[in-house]
């Protein structure tokens, strides 16, 4: 049985530590549930919540689109993207949301200073209406 497609499943990625599954998890399964109702319920239009140690042993879902949830210092796959996402939204020094999908990697990650900045990012692209616009350029019908 399939569970993932790699073009149409979303993988949110928080950091593996506790501070990060305490305080960023939370807010991944919140996006999850934005992400499965915009799927409609059709197969593999939908997210699954990793954390980036799952994420770093299992290469192959790296073609999966992804969004990184928590800070570059709570999440690796965040530290990573960092540098080559733009920003695409920023409140001050602790609210960011970056994100690029009109390529063939889908990349989004949403965070920031502390536990309620990150989940300001997180509500920010859902209802800014980045994450509409995300979801559109990887479902295209």
């Amino acid at each position: 049985m399939k569970l993932i497609d790699t073009d149409e499943t979303v993988l949110i990625v928080t950091g593996t530590d506790i501070p990060a599954e305490m305080n960023d998890r939370p807010t991944a399964y919140q996006l999850k549930a934005e992400i499965d109702r915009q799927g409609g319920g059709r197969a593999f239009r939908l997210a699954l919540v990793v954390s980036d140690s799952w994420y770093a042993e299992h290469r192959i879902f790296h073609l999966c689109p992804t969004v990184a949830v928590g800070g570059p210092g709570v999440n690796r796959v965040a530290a990573a993207l960092a540098p080559e996402l733009p920003v695409l939204y920023q409140r001050g020094e602790s609210v960011f949301v970056q994100g690029s999908w009109d390529g063939e990697r889908k990349r989004a990650s949403l965070w920031g200073t502390d536990r309620d900045a990150t989940r300001e990012a997180v509500d920010t692209f859902v209802q800014g209406g980045l994450c509409g616009a995300f979801l559109a350029r990887i479902w295209k019908n």
